[in-house]
C-alpha cells in the first residue's frame, strides 16, 4: 500500500479563492470515482482502537499513520498483509465499522495507508459504519459506501486483489457484470466531488455568509422579554 506523509509545503502563488486555498493546503482531492485492487477484511464490529490503538494517538502531526494502521493485529495471516492485497486502494469492511471512540486518526490512519474508499456491508441489525465515524471520513475526503449483505458478498467472494470500481457520479460500484446502486447523503456527495471539508464548505459560502452579515443589524434584540 502507498504511505502517504507530510505535505510538501505551502502552494506558491496567488490562490484564486479561499476554498480552494484550504483544499491544497489539507490535501483535500475531488473524488468522483475510485476504480483499483480490494482488500477485504470483512470482520463486524471493528472498533476504532482495533484501526489505530490509542498509543499512537498523542503525536502532534496528522500525518504518518497509514504504517500504523491495524497495528496491533498485524502479521501471521492478516488480511492485509496477504499479497493480493498489497496496492489495494478499496478497503472491504464488515458491518458496524469504526464503532467505538470518536478519533479522526482512524480515518487519517485509512487514507495514509492509501485507501480513498471502504465499503461496508449493512445488515438488518447493524448499520455499515458508525455514525462518527461516517462523519469523521466524510470530513476527511473518505468515501465510504453501504451495501446489502448480498451485493457485499459478491465483494468479499471476489476476494482481495480484485478489481473494481466506484463511480460517486452514478452513484454505483461496479463489480464485473455487476452493478450495485448505493446511497449517500447529498451533502457528503457534494463536498467529496469538490474535494471540500466542513471549513472548505463554510468558505464555498463565504459570499452568502457575507451578505447576511450585511444585512444583520449588529444588536439583535431579543424576540421576547426575559421573565423576571
Amino acid at each position: 500500500m502507498e504511505m502517504i506523509g507530510e505535505p510538501d509545503g505551502l502552494p506558491g502563488g496567488t490562490p484564486p479563492s479561499p476554498c480552494k486555498t484550504y483544499a491544497k493546503l489539507n490535501r483535500v482531492e475531488p473524488l468522483t470515482r475510485v476504480s483499483g485492487k480490494i482488500a477485504v477484511y470483512a470482520a463486524d464490529d471493528v472498533d476504532t482502537d482495533r484501526i489505530i490503538p490509542a498509543l499512537y494517538l498523542s503525536r502532534v502531526s496528522r500525518f504518518g499513520y497509514g504504517e500504523l494502521l491495524f497495528r496491533n493485529v498485524r502479521g501471521g495471516d492478516f488480511p492485509l498483509d496477504a499479497p493480493e492485497a498489497q496496492g489495494a486502494v478499496i478497503l472491504v469492511a464488515g458491518s458496524n465499522f469504526g464503532c467505538g471512540s470518536s478519533r479522526e486518526h482512524a480515518v487519517w490512519a485509512i487514507q495514509q495507508a492509501g485507501f480513498r474508499a471502504v465499503i461496508g456491508r449493512k445488515k438488518a441489525d447493524s448499520p455499515a459504519f458508525s455514525d462518527i465515524f461516517r462523519q469523521n471520513a466524510a470530513n476527511c475526503g473518505l468515501l465510504l459506501v453501504d451495501l446489502p449483505e448480498d451485493q457485499h458478498q459478491v465483494l468479499v467472494d471476489a476476494g482481495s486483489g480484485a478489481s473494481i470500481e466506484i463511480d460517486l457520479e452514478r452513484q454505483e460500484v461496479i463489480v464485473g457484470s455487476h452493478r450495485f446502486k448505493f446511497e449517500i447523503a447529498p451533502a457528503t456527495r457534494n463536498a467529496l466531488l469538490k474535494g471540500l471539508d466542513l471549513i472548505g464548505t463554510t468558505l464555498e459560502l463565504e459570499d452568502r455568509i457575507s451578505s447576511f452579515e450585511k444585512s444583520r443589524r449588529a444588536f439583535q434584540p431579543p424576540e421576547t422579554e426575559p421573565v423576571p
